[in-house]
């Protein structure tokens, strides 16, 4: 099957089966409950659309994907394939993809990456954080991360509580694409001091001809 076919196939299932809503505690108790690792996240939209991506096309598409060293994509089915969210009400066009190596080696595997891409609109965390808080006490308390974030004073951004899916995109990554794109965390590192593997960063106002396919909800 070519990225076309894949694509609708793809968005036949997810049409049926996503929801347009997406309330933050009940994704994050639907994960909790059905013992998927990522539900602790906080950016949970991402996770949760993997989540469901896994729920409704496990029966179509193999789950985990192609393995690159230690980088894993989220699905297979003729090339790898990654599940991710965006919220479209912010000021950033860009999404960090995978691992920069990873998406090359796939490309030179199989001639492309896919990348099916949630786009909506999110509801933030009040001034009080209650979701936070909430999601927090859930988890069994502050994380490490959090209380180290806390002890050094360090500003934590609010928390998106809902997400109102508009479109989901069906994103073809090759070459080509690689050379309009840029890199994440390239010179980052980790708290061991170990540098950290530079990732995709897509800019969606420069792939227009990388959207294949397309849902509107």
């Amino acid at each position: 099957m070519g990225f076309l076919e894949i694509s609708k196939k793809i968005a036949k299932i997810l049409k049926k089966n996503i929801p347009k809503h997406w309330d933050g505690k009940i994704a994050i108790l639907e994960m909790k409950n059905n013992n998927f690792p990522h539900w602790k996240q906080m950016e949970w939209i991402g996770f949760y659309f993997q989540f469901l991506c896994l729920k409704y096309l496990k029966n179509v598409m193999n789950f985990p994907g192609k393995k690159y060293g230690n980088v894993e994509f989220d699905a297979f089915l003729e090339i790898p394939w990654d599940f991710k969210s965006h919220a479209i009400n912010t000021s950033s066009h860009q999404i960090i993809v995978n691992d920069s190596n990873a998406i090359l080696n796939g490309i030179n595997d199989y001639g492309a990456v896919g990348l099916v891409l949630a786009l909506g609109k999110v509801e933030y965390n009040d001034e009080e954080r209650t979701f936070q808080k909430w999601h927090e006490e859930l988890k069994g308390g502050p994380s490490d991360y959090t209380l180290a974030r806390i002890k050094r004073g360090a500003w934590s951004r609010l928390r998106k509580v809902s997400f109102d899916l508009q479109q989901i995109s069906f994103i073809e990554i090759t070459n080509n694409t690689l050379n309009k794109c840029g890199t994440f965390q390239e010179n980052f590192r980790n708290a061991d001091g170990s540098p950290r593997r530079a990732k995709v960063l897509l800019n969606l106002e420069q792939i227009d001809e990388e959207i294949k396919y397309f849902l509107e909800f």
